[in-house]
């Protein structure tokens, strides 16, 4: 039970800590509303969903193990932050905040569009992101009893990690979209847009290295 505890502590400080994970989430839920985020949110859970199934399968370590497969994992990662973080910069101004209300009470194609892109960087974010990797083959076996069913153990760890992110970044979406009432004014939105898209970035940058 110690132990147990002592992970869900570690897995709450990684979730919480500041990454590219919250900066997408924060453009997006800022740019096209909380239903943005919540997809936003969705994504980063199947992205964690994935990784927990390639480490049931044992590909984690296998991954970890061969530099070809990891080093493409994390440049490619570290491009697609780039990527997002360039086209954040150069993008048009973020939606008004009657535009979003107008958005989420009608089902446009554009609210459609928008909510399956911030599923799919958060998706794609989260596969390409080779610390996810690091946490399944350094964090999760330090709890792991080689005595017991080691897959039903990875499960339950994978689980509680995914809970967590899911419950904190929810709580995020909350109260993005109840600050961006206070902070409905289009020059605000403009400079975060673009300080979102250079410390994604920088966090692509990071990445690389």
């Amino acid at each position: 039970m110690d132990s147990l505890l002592t992970y869900i502590s570690i897995a709450a400080m990684m979730v919480v800590i500041p990454g590219a994970d919250t900066m997408l989430l924060v453009k997006n839920t800022l740019s096209y509303g909380p239903k943005a985020g919540r997809y936003t949110v969705l994504g980063m859970a199947t992205g964690l969903t994935f990784w927990t199934l390639i480490a049931i399968l044992g590909l984690s370590v296998v991954i970890a193990k061969s530099v070809i497969l990891f080093s493409t994992i994390k440049y490619l990662g570290a491009a697609y932050l780039i990527y997002l973080g360039i086209k954040s910069f150069f993008a048009k101004s973020s939606l008004s905040l009657e535009e979003i209300k107008a958005q989420a009470n009608t089902p446009t194609t554009s609210s459609s569009r928008h909510n399956k892109e911030s599923f799919m960087q958060a998706l794609l974010s989260n596969v390409l992101n080779p610390k996810t990797v690091l946490v399944y083959i350094t964090v999760m076996p330090q709890f792991v009893n080689l005595n017991e069913n080691v897959n039903q153990q990875l499960i339950v760890l994978a689980s509680i990690l995914t809970f967590l992110a899911v419950l904190w970044f929810l709580t995020l979406v909350y109260v993005i979209d109840y600050a961006k009432k206070l902070l409905n004014n289009a020059k605000f939105q403009k400079v975060f847009q673009k300080s979102t898209g250079l410390i994604l970035v920088g966090f692509g940058v990071k990445t690389g290295i």
